[in-house]
Parts: structure tokens; C-alpha cells; sequence
């Protein structure tokens, strides 16, 4: 069963990585901070799904990498705003 859980992490976090990677290009086309703001976020979620999986903590001792999932929600947040805002 850790082999299956071990598997569907590391799909999830290049799930992640290759959607960082799509919108990196979008951002590198149009230059639109919108996309950066998205391929920054996702980058930190897999980088935070990652972490997860090969550190290997115990349940209670993981709420410190829950930071880095905050952060790159507030990246998208921040992208969304600026770009309803339309601030540069």
C-alpha cells in the first residue's frame, strides 16, 4: 500500500511541475504576471508534495511544509488581484 501512496504523490507532484511548466510558457509569450503568479504557485506546490513524500514525518511534525502550500495559494491570490486590478 506505501508503494501505491509513494506513486500517486509523485504523480501529483509532476502533475504540479508540468502545469508550473505550462503556464511558465504562457507568462514567457505574453509576459503577463498572471502567469507568472500561477507558474509560481504551482512550482511551490510541488515542490511541497514533494517534500511530503520524501521527508517522511510524522503526522503531527508536517504542519511547518503546510507553509509552502500557503504561500502558493497567496501567489495566486496576489496574480488574481493584480491582474482584476490591472496593476503592473
Amino acid at each position: 500500500m506505501e508503494r501505491l501512496l509513494d506513486f500517486t504523490a509523485g504523480a501529483i507532484t509532476l502533475g504540479f511541475l508540468i502545469a508550473g511548466t505550462f503556464f511558465l510558457r504562457f507568462w514567457r509569450d505574453t509576459r503577463d504576471t498572471l502567469f507568472a503568479g500561477f507558474a509560481t504557485a504551482f512550482f511551490l506546490l510541488g515542490v511541497g508534495q514533494a517534500l511530503l513524500t520524501f521527508l517522511a514525518v510524522q503526522d503531527e511534525e508536517k504542519s511547518w511544509l503546510y507553509v509552502v502550500r500557503l504561500a502558493a495559494f497567496l501567489c495566486l491570490l496576489l496574480a488574481i488581484a493584480r491582474k482584476n486590478r490591472n496593476i503592473r
